[in-house]
């Protein structure tokens, strides 16, 4: 059971990416651009660095991303006032109505995946992925205090 659980995560996860990238691809947004949207979006004002953590890439990466982010119009750099090293990202108004369209489309991609569950089923699903996670992180914070 184990190994199908995971093989299904994995297998769920990469559908979502294609279906993801299929539906956004006319609107001229990769996926990794709109995770970083969204990540700005909760966190406006973060620096590169933050920004690479939270996309598990290394900082160069990051910082390919945000220049093509910002020669399209939708991130601006900041210097940080407390490391004149540091940039800290913003979102633009062109970004702001970028992710007002996104929302739509990733939120009917969501209804359609779980087309056929009943509202208990989506709440319990949901729950149930939540707490995997949990577990995972647990664990991944454990083996890093422990080395």
């Amino acid at each position: 059971m184990s190994e199908s659980l995971g093989f299904l995560l994995a297998d769920s996860a990469r559908l979502l990416r294609r279906e993801f990238d299929a539906r956004v691809r006319p609107m001229g947004i990769t996926r990794p651009q709109w995770r970083v949207l969204t990540i700005l979006k909760r966190r406006e004002g973060i620096n590169q660095g933050e920004l690479a953590e939270r996309l598990e890439v290394e900082a160069i990466t990051v910082g390919r991303m945000v220049d093509r982010l910002q020669d399209a119009g939708f991130v601006e750099r900041h210097a940080d006032p407390q490391d004149r090293r540091a940039w800290r990202l913003f979102l633009t108004p062109r970004s702001h109505a970028i992710i007002k369209e996104l929302l739509p489309i990733s939120d009917r991609m969501i209804e359609d995946t779980l087309e056929g569950f009943t509202a208990e089923e989506r709440a319990a699903f949901v729950g149930y992925l939540e707490r995997v996670c949990a577990n995972l992180s647990r664990r991944v914070e454990q083996e890093a205090v422990n080395g």
